[in-house]
């Protein structure tokens, strides 16, 4: 089982599908938010402002058809009570004794009475009443009640010299509807107490106040003129209501523990209140608010269904990478299956080409294994030959001792020598006295084999001999000066100075045949060199100068055809521990 070491930390992981799911909800949910709240700013200003400009419209409407309907009492009233020829028959009748007289009177009236019913459709029973008498009601167009007492109907507003009361019950005998009425004072002779009684139309209130007009349910509260009895006309309202639509408060409109209150205050001195419930003054609100929801329910399972269908689109290609990832743990040689969607595909492609430059690189770590076995192989054998070789000649060296052949001696011990420099295992990096060192063994070695036919001579300060440089660096120049530059009475010279503060000069000069300006050029490319049948020593000189040193070193050849060769070499000053070995 595998633990978390302390210190680390594991970072969290969320589930692709889970961020797809909310990018989408929010990439839907918030739009639809945005205008939801834009809207329902908008929607409930124009709503609200629509909703009571309508109510106050239709109470307006009501108000004035109430004005309307006292308007016609009003009038009525007055043709009973002012109308000449009328009140000089009332005033007859009641002084009249004969009663052939006062029914003819009294036929009269009543004709006069129902002329004025028939032309004013708004008026219902009308009367002429005597308070005080045993009969109060003298005519009337309709059967009146018989406890008829208008000091108890309640009291509505005094007006153009006449009593209002309202709203009451009919005194109609056989009717229970609800109306206004209105008392005025007819003057006649004698000292009678004559009044005229008018009421409105037994149906003129239910036609004034009526639900239709607001489309809710509406609450009508009127006020009488003093402020001192406000009568519900529908329905029930709490007390509190009830009593704020008394007051004047002057405001057209207000709100109140959950009602709106609209008012119309009446030129004839009463008012009219419209009482709506907020929950039902606002069910358009509430409607528009629900469908938002119900959208917004909508759009979230869209948004979630969305959501499905393309995680669905998504992990099937998803797995089928897994299981290519899979495989090629177990299969590497095995071609990828696509997915036939365009981007999934695009990245098994490339996973494609990526085993292939495994199988590839598997390919090369198996071959270079196999070198690399070959390799060691042969070092080995490049360490048991010089070892082999160094054992032999100084056994051959030995014997020559034994034997006084001086010069064999002297032979293999230089040979011995330039051997070990060449073919040993100390660093590639040796400083310039070793060399030095080695080149002069090398030197000796070639003027014996040439019966001493050319000179050598090592020019070197004292201030350079323990700069590094990379081993076997000037044998090979001066091989070649020795193979293809060198005539009779030759001379080989090797310089070596300090060159500027951080420089070092190294020279090997000849005095042989020389070269002309092409061959020149030609020997300082590789293939030149190689050739003109120089072998690998300028060449690799070249590599190792490139190699240690790069755009810090400089060489250069300078010869003419019959004046011998000088090849100069500029390198930077190091030491040892400068070059990473």
């Amino acid at each position: 089982m595998s633990r978390t070491k302390p210190g680390s930390h594991t970072p969290a992981v969320k589930s692709l599908r889970t961020t797809l799911v909310i990018y989408l909800l929010i990439g839907t949910l918030l739009p639809l938010l945005i205008v939801g709240i834009v809207s329902y700013t908008s929607i409930f200003s124009i709503l609200s402002g629509k909703i009571g400009s309508g109510i106050s419209a239709s109470l307006r409407q009501e108000a004035l058809s109430l004005e309307n309907a006292i308007d016609n009492l009003d009038f009525a009233s007055k043709q009973f009570a002012l109308d000449g020829q009328i009140v000089e028959e009332m005033s007859s009748f009641l002084l009249e004794k004969q009663i052939y007289r006062k029914s003819q009177i009294m036929s009269s009236i009543n004709q006069k009475i129902n002329l004025v019913n028939f032309t004013n459709p708004y008026i219902g029973l009308t009367a002429y009443i005597m308070p005080g008498s045993d009969d109060p009601v003298l005519f009337t167009n309709m059967s009146a009640r018989r406890n008829f007492d208008i000091s108890t109907l309640p009291s509505f507003m005094r007006y153009n010299g006449a009593d209002y009361y309202g709203p009451h019950g009919t005194m109609y005998a056989v009717g229970d509807n609800v109306v206004f009425s209105e008392q005025r004072i007819v003057r006649v002779s004698g000292q009678h107490q004559l009044y005229i009684y008018l009421e409105t139309n037994y149906s003129l209130l239910r036609k004034i106040f009526k639900q239709e007009a607001y489309g809710m349910k509406v609450n009508h509260l009127l006020v009488n003129q003093s402020g001192t009895l406000t009568h519900v006309i529908d329905g029930k309202l709490p007390g509190k209501i009830v009593k704020a639509a008394g007051k004047s408060s002057g405001l057209p409109h207000e709100e109140l523990d959950g009602y709106h209150l609209f008012r119309y205050e009446s030129p004839q001195g009463w008012k009219l209140v419209a009482v709506v419930k907020k929950s039902v003054f606002n069910s358009e609100i509430y409607s528009w608010f629900y469908k938002m929801i119900l959208l917004a329910l909508s759009t979230l399972l869209f948004a979630g269904f969305l959501a499905w269908l393309i995680w669905k689109r998504i992990y099937g290609p998803l797995r089928k990478v897994n299981v290519e990832i899979i495989r090629m743990a177990e299969n590497v040689t095995a071609p990828v299956a696509f997915t036939n969607v365009e981007e999934f595909d695009f990245v098994l492609s490339n996973f494609q080409q990526m085993k292939d430059q495994v199988n590839e690189l598997l390919l090369a770590v198996a071959r270079n294994e196999k070198q690399k076995s070959q390799f060691e192989i042969e070092k080995l054998l490049s360490q048991i030959n010089p070892h082999f070789l160094h054992n032999t000649l100084n056994t051959v060296q030995w014997l020559a001792r034994l034997n006084g052949q001086k010069e064999i001696d002297k032979l293999v011990t230089l040979l011995v020598k330039v051997l070990h420099y060449n073919l040993g295992k100390q660093s590639i990096i040796v400083t310039i006295g070793e060399e030095i060192e080695a080149i002069r063994n090398y030197m000796e070695l070639q003027r014996i084999r040439y019966d001493y036919e050319f000179e050598f001579n090592v020019q070197a300060e004292e201030d350079v001999l323990s700069a590094a440089v990379p081993r076997f660096l000037l044998q090979p120049l001066v091989e070649n000066s020795i193979y293809h530059g060198l005539s009779d009475n030759g001379k080989v010279e090797v310089i070596i100075t300090a060159h500027d503060i951080d420089e070092i000069l190294l020279c090997v000069k000849d005095n042989g045949t020389g070269m002309d300006p092409d061959k020149i050029e030609e020997l300082l490319s590789d293939d030149g060199a190689r050739k003109r049948g120089l072998g690998i020593g300028f060449s690799y000189v070249m590599r190792m100068l490139r190699m240690y040193y790069g755009e810090q070193m400089t060489l250069q050849i300078a010869s003419n055809p019959g004046e011998g060769t000088c090849v100069s070499i500029i390198i930077p000053k190091k030491s040892k521990e400068d070059f990473d070995d």
